[in-house]
């Protein structure tokens, strides 16, 4: 996990495992570099550090849009998960972590407004409706200086 702790909502044994999950279980998103840095109810923030791996023009040296891609899908489905864990409250931290098996990406939009040049990233996105079955989000990838670089919205199976 990143060494400083994300912003979070939750108590500390949810946050902690949830992003280790993230970070470390879910081996694409540790080749990405994702790093959490706030965990809210139906939200999640995260950084990627820009590496030559994560080059899709090398003349330019701006990010690959699939990285930009697998970024918005991973930082919306982890916001899913917090809204699932916030949901459910009234478990466990160890119950609610194992609620998140069947999570899924069904659709996922891009659309990418500025290329990607820079030292690091920032990613966020938000849940705008948890239902029984889908959840919708809409996600952000910023520059350094939180300009928006590239949206994005997806649907993801939670049962």
């Amino acid at each position: 996990m990143s060494s400083t702790p994300p912003r979070t909502v939750f108590e500390p044994e949810f946050t902690v495992a949830l992003c280790q999950i993230f970070e470390e279980h879910i081996s694409f998103n540790k080749v990405l570099g994702l790093q959490v840095t706030a965990l809210e109810a139906l939200a999640a923030e995260a950084t990627v550090v820009m590496r030559p791996e994560l080059i899709g023009h090398f003349a330019h040296q701006r990010m690959h849009g699939g990285v930009i891609s697998a970024t918005l899908d991973a930082l919306g489905g982890l916001a899913v998960m917090a809204a699932i864990g916030d949901r459910h409250r009234d478990e466990l931290p160890s119950v609610r972590l194992q609620r998140f098996n069947k999570l899924g990406t069904i659709d996922l939009r891009v659309d990418y407004l500025r290329p990607a040049i820079g030292d690091h990233f920032i990613a966020r996105a938000e849940v705008l409706r948890l239902g029984s079955r889908v959840a919708s989000t809409r996600m952000e990838f910023m520059d350094a200086q939180r300009r928006l670089l590239s949206t994005g919205s997806a649907a993801y199976m939670v049962s």
